[in-house]
Order: structure tokens, then sequence, then C-alpha cells
């Protein structure tokens, strides 16, 4: 077993393609779960995958997987959670100028980039949304420890402006140059958030007038 985990470690830190993070040798069973259920959909349709299918194709038992996750989209969430760390996270996201926007969104589009075999067999599946759901948790919960005094609904623009760009990207085979999308992404976001604080406080002071 250690030396299976010790050629596995060596496998994830030279193939990055689905992992960019290195495991603790207590999560190896959660890797092969979730390495399992990525093959599985390259070959079947989604709805069709069973939960036997995934433990069988992982080489664990169905016990195994139930003390881990209660459904499927839990192992898609767990990826996004643990093998993409560097995706989002030890990312500003609230930058203090558009130079920092754009270094931001362009780091995120890289990973974004580099992990887009899984995103395909996501948006083929139409399970794009765990990965909104997962921009929108991270981002909110990233403003609220971060920068409490930004406007609520800032992380949900953020998070909302990536995930559209980012799907319409894939959907083009990622074939756009990075450093423009990044900057029509960081443009368009100091334009909103700005317009949006104009208009959110002209209809404020509107209102304490009534």
């Amino acid at each position: 077993y250690v030396a299976t985990c010790q050629k596995v470690s060596a496998l994830l830190r030279q193939n990055r393609r689905f992992c960019i993070v290195e495991y603790a040798p207590e999560e190896y069973t959660k890797h092969y779960i979730v390495q399992a259920l990525f093959k599985l959909m390259s070959n079947y349709v989604y709805e069709k995958i069973s939960v036997t299918d995934i433990t069988e194709k992982a080489g664990v038992g169905r016990a195994t997987f139930y003390r881990y996750f209660k459904r499927k989209e839990d192992v898609i969430l767990y990826y996004f959670e643990h093998n993409t760390k560097e995706f989002i996270f030890g990312q500003r996201f609230y930058p203090r100028c558009k130079s920092d926007h754009i270094k931001t969104v362009k780091a995120v589009l890289t990973r974004f980039k580099e992990n887009n075999e899984p995103f395909k067999l996501l948006r083929k599946a139409r399970l794009e949304y765990i990965y909104l759901d997962y921009l929108n948790k991270n981002f909110a919960k990233t403003f609220e420890s971060e920068y409490p005094d930004t406007h609520g609904y800032a992380p949900y623009l953020y998070a909302g402006m990536l995930f559209n760009v980012s799907m319409a990207w894939l959907d083009n085979d990622c074939k756009e140059d990075i450093n423009s999308l990044a900057e029509m992404i960081a443009h368009a976001i100091v334009l909103c958030y700005n317009t949006f604080n104009h208009v959110f406080n002209k209809c404020a002071k509107s209102y304490f007038r009534l």
C-alpha cells in the first residue's frame, strides 16, 4: 500500500491534468473515486452511471463510497474543493486596481484551461451548475472574511461573469488568448461594479428622502 501511494504521489506531481495538489495518504481513496467517475463519464451518459459502477472502477466498496459521499454530485464537488485549491484559493478576489483585476482573472483562466477536460465532461453532462455553485460559495466566503465592507452582491458579480465567460470559452475549445480575455473581464467587472454602486447609492438616497 505504501509503495502504491508513493507511486501515485509521484504521478500526481508529474501530471497536473486532473489534479493540481498533492494528496495526504487518507485522501487517496477519494481520489480514486473521483478519477473513476471522470473516466466513466468519458464513455457513458452521466445519468446511467451508478455508484456500483464507480466503486468497481475505483476498486473500493459501496460502503466506502457512502462513507465519504452521499451522491455522485458530491464527488464532483470534492474535486473542486480539494483537487483544485490553487484554482480559486490563494487569489485576491477584490483587487485594488485594474491591473490587479487582470492578474487575478488571468490566474483563474489559466487554471481553468489546464483543467479543461474535466470541465468538458461536466458541460456534456449538464453539470456545470455545480461549478457555478462552487464559485458563488467560495467568492462569497472570501469576501465575507476578507472584505466585509464590500456590497453583498459583489462576489456574485465576479462569480457570474467568470462562470459565463469560462463556459463560452470552453465551448470554443479555449482558443482565445488568455491575456485579452482577462483584460475584457477585468474591464467589465470594474465597470459593472462601479455602475452598480452608483445606481444603488442613488436609489438609497432617493428612498431615504421619502
